[in-house]
């Protein structure tokens, strides 16, 4: 790579003076000043300062979002394989979900934070309350499918009896509370977009501590609690990120370091509203050709057994834990393309980008060494049951060779987020999700009688390439050109 990121104009010097440059302190004082927040200018102050800045509370705030999965999932497995199938399954349909709420995410954070780089925050405030709106109504549909379809989904997906007769619960919460997720996804957005990282991290640091107190109470029962199994595993999730949720907008109307949302802002605006769906329009396509990708590949593991979709489940569970970080500084490269696209410095905006890259990659090289180092004793955390340990560790062993790649893709496909073009990443995972990946793991893992094994590589196959050629195509810079 020849792209290693040298001095922009705007780092060197700037009209903000010469004090925007001073040094920045030790280290020590970066990191308070990152957990705490700051008013500063990311499109201003040195870039590896507004790096460190944006950066630290994004890693944080994933990393505990990641520890409450790994913790749930831990929990789950206590209660047998057809449980964390359970969960698995059911986390097939709230990917569909999670496609809405990124995908949403991903305009409000482009359109804030090209709003502030503009220096226009009340129109930033205006977005804020449209997205709320917008994620509001959007899950209405979920809340009824779950609460009413439960067992018809869950069947549908090949879910074994235990999960049909007991587990099912589990789904009716967790799709029948869906507004607390995307809520959640949509005003941290906000938050993360305006440049103020670190009330995002706290938000979901009161939401991921309480699921975690929670879980354990709920699920096995303790002294007046009773043991509600699967079923409290949900309830302690939901009650998590209700709470997250009252905080967001306690902190959006009482105002935070860069965005506040005033009474007379608090109306339905339709242009807004529709370039926010504009712009989604993209980042949700992008999310469900991804998420329903693993949905089939979900399924395609459900037809060979209990244990693959256990297995699968607690290895995605154990990336999600270790690759968070990683996608913490991908989110910091978003915020600063767009508000460095809105200021009027695609350079420092690429610059940014390459920065994280190296740092990205870094990260998942020594992630990779230590899933094929050590799998079957990472999935041996989380169950004892050697067919489940098995599986989780050979999907981490044959993953653990795209990392290397799969760190740049992550900050390549955020800065076209950023920038407000949603479309080109659409595009690219629909060629090599839905027409490499699918196709090629039914092929080996059924045709070819591969079974999980043929997933995997599948998998790895479609991810590494998608990887290579977005980093490409995010090097010819057309994404400089967005606008939202």
């Amino acid at each position: 790579m020849s792209h290693e990121p040298q001095s922009t104009p705007a780092e060197v010097g700037t009209s903000a003076g010469a004090a925007a440059h001073a040094p920045s302190g030790p280290l020590w004082a970066e990191l308070r000043d990152a957990i705490r927040g700051t008013n500063a200018d990311y499109t201003r102050i040195p870039l590896r300062r507004a790096v460190f800045l944006l950066a630290v509370p994004m890693v944080l705030e994933l990393v505990l979002e990641s520890t409450f999965a790994v913790v749930d999932i831990f929990f789950v497995a206590q209660l047998g394989a057809s449980a964390v199938a359970t969960v698995g399954l059911t986390e097939s349909y709230l990917f569909l979900l999670y496609a809405i709420a990124m995908g949403l995410a991903m305009a409000v954070t482009a359109i804030v934070a090209r709003r502030i780089g503009e220096h226009r925050r009340d129109e930033a405030a205006v977005t804020a309350v449209q997205a709320v709106i917008i994620a509001v109504l959007a899950s209405l549909p979920f809340t009824v499918a779950g609460i009413v379809y439960a067992q018809d989904l869950l069947r549908l997906m090949g879910a074994d009896a235990w999960t049909l007769e007991h587990g099912y619960r589990y789904t009716q919460w967790m799709l029948g509370g869906n507004a607390v997720i995307l809520l959640l996804f949509v005003i941290n957005a906000v938050f993360r977009g305006a440049g103020d990282a670190a009330s995002a991290m706290r938000v979901l640091w009161v939401a991921n501590g309480l699921n975690i107190v929670l879980d354990p109470l709920l699920i096995f029962g303790w002294g007046p609690v009773p043991a509600m199994g699967i079923e409290g595993a949900a309830i302690a999730t939901n009650i998590g990120r209700g709470v997250g949720v009252l905080m967001q907008l306690w902190i959006l109307l009482r105002g935070g370091q860069h965005i506040r949302v005033a009474r007379a802002q608090l109306a339905w605006h339709g242009a807004i509203a529709w370039n926010i769906l504009r712009t989604s329009f993209g980042g949700i396509g992008q999310m469900i050709v991804a998420m329903t990708s693993w949905i089939f590949l979900m399924r395609i593991l459900a037809s060979v057994g209990s244990e693959a979709v256990a297995g699968a489940t607690i290895a995605i569970r154990i990336m999600m834990f270790t690759l968070m970080p990683a996608w913490g500084m991908s989110n910091a490269a978003a915020t600063l393309v767009g508000q460095n696209l809105g200021a009027g410095e695609p350079g420092r905006a690429e610059a940014s980008v390459w920065r994280i890259g190296w740092y990205n990659m870094a990260f998942t090289v020594a992630v990779s060494g230590l899933f094929f180092a050590k799998p079957d004793t990472l999935i041996a955390i989380f169950t004892a049951d050697p067919g489940v340990i098995a599986v989780g560790a050979e999907w981490l062993r044959i993953l653990s060779f795209s990392f290397f790649v799969y760190g740049w893709w992550m900050v390549a496909v955020q800065a076209f987020n950023g920038a407000g073009d949603t479309i080109t990443p659409t595009k690219i995972n629909l060629v090599f999700f839905w027409l490499i990946q699918i196709p090629l793991s039914y092929w080996l893992a059924l045709r070819l009688g591969w079974q999980q094994t043929g997933v995997f590589w599948g998998v790895f196959v479609s991810e590494t390439s998608v990887g290579l050629f977005t980093l490409w195509l995010f090097s010819r810079g057309s994404w400089k050109a967005a606008k939202v």
